[in-house]
């Protein structure tokens, strides 16, 4: 608990931002659900409780913001816990409310959303921190309108500031938030980096795709079988290697599974198997309509492609994995993300990338090479 309650604004209403708001909850503050498309508050309007069981277990009545004016100006801080598919949108709707030196942190950040949103807020004269992790705080699901299922809580979640400048005090607000439970990586490249989501969710949507489609209940950690979890841990060697080449420190696929799922270090597949057997294995999804493709091959695969093509490290394996969910699902899945192309990243080359990561400031356009 803190000593100093803060109220949060959390742009989400799905299984993420209700955990979120409870671990908010549980550390004594005051979260606030925005859902942007109004849906996802439905049932907690009129007073209604949100229920949390699992990891988390807490009954309490959220704040709701009816837009997203209400919710920017009635908190200290903002929190964005929904789909990469839908940040620049939430992004654009924030950024007329948003005031300077407000903190706004990013759960998960995904395809450089931190420089679009500080080059959208330039455009104001507003200037503020805004804090990228390279994971959720929490997994869950949603049981039900007002039930959320915390899975788990991380022990560990990797962060960085942009501008750079407000790493440390980034970290001192988030763990004053959540708890003693951030790293600071080095800059917004690694934590783009460090989201091992993608990668993991590739593997296990692509090698459970009828599943999935046929709207099966499966155990996830159950089906990360040896070939599987092989096939996990070479994805987690190219991501790697990319990150070697750029001289960045990530974690690997084996402390991630430690560290969010507080098991023994082992084979992949191992790892799983024991997750599953401590019932923290999780359930699979249950429709081709999955965040895991949905969102995690446009806005999480094709930026590892990009970064790889950068850095002169090809990533053979992720490519290969958005060629092929565009095959099976009809869609181009690099052509669905919008916040590349938004941010000029085809223009730039790494000098200018790592410029704007530590800075905030994209080049204009006659400065890219």
């Amino acid at each position: 608990m803190t000593d100093t309650p803060l109220k949060v604004g959390v742009a989400g209403a799905g299984s993420i931002a209700f955990g979120t708001a409870a671990l908010l909850h549980q550390m004594g503050h005051e979260p606030m659900l925005w859902s942007p498309s109004g849906e996802g508050t439905a049932g907690l309007r009129a007073g209604g409780k949100l229920k949390a069981t699992g990891a988390i277990e807490a009954v309490f009545t959220p704040a709701l913001a009816g837009d997203a004016r209400e919710l920017v100006s009635g908190n200290d801080v903002i929190v964005l816990a929904i789909p990469g598919y839908g940040h620049k949108a939430v992004m654009d709707t924030l950024v007329p409310h948003l005031r300077d030196g407000q903190p706004v942190i990013i759960s998960s950040h995904a395809s450089f959303g931190a420089l679009y949103l500080a080059d959208r807020l330039r455009a104001r004269g507003v200037v503020l921190p805004i804090t990228a992790w390279g994971t959720t705080v929490v997994t869950g699901r949603k049981q039900a309108a007002d039930h959320v299922q915390v899975n788990t809580v991380r022990s560990l979640v990797d962060l960085c500031t942009v501008p750079a400048t407000e790493s440390d005090a980034g970290k001192a607000l988030c763990e004053q938030l959540f708890g003693e439970r951030f790293n600071l990586r080095d800059g917004l490249l690694a934590i783009t980096l460090s989201n091992l989501n993608p990668q993991n969710h590739m593997g296990i949507a692509l090698a459970n795709a009828t599943r999935m489609e046929k709207g099966e209940t499966w155990g996830q950690g159950d089906h990360v079988t040896p070939n599987v979890g092989r096939l996990l841990e070479a994805l987690d060697r190219e991501r790697l290697a990319i990150a070697d080449k750029l001289g960045l420190s990530v974690r690997t696929i084996f402390e991630h599974f430690h560290l969010s799922f507080h098991v023994p270090v082992a084979s992949i597949s191992e790892m799983n198997r024991e997750m599953h057997e401590l019932g923290r294995g999780g359930t699979g999804p249950a429709t081709a309509d999955s965040r895991y493709v949905t969102e995690d091959v446009p806005f999480g695969l094709a930026v590892t492609v990009a970064l790889g093509r950068m850095a002169g490290c090809p990533a053979v394996l992720h490519q290969a994995g958005v060629e092929i969910f565009s095959a099976m699902y009809g869609r181009d899945f690099f052509g669905e993300n919008d916040l590349l192309p938004a941010i000029g990243l085809e223009h730039m080359n790494l000098d200018d990338l790592c410029q704007a990561a530590s800075t905030g400031h994209l080049p204009e356009a006659g400065e890219r090479a």
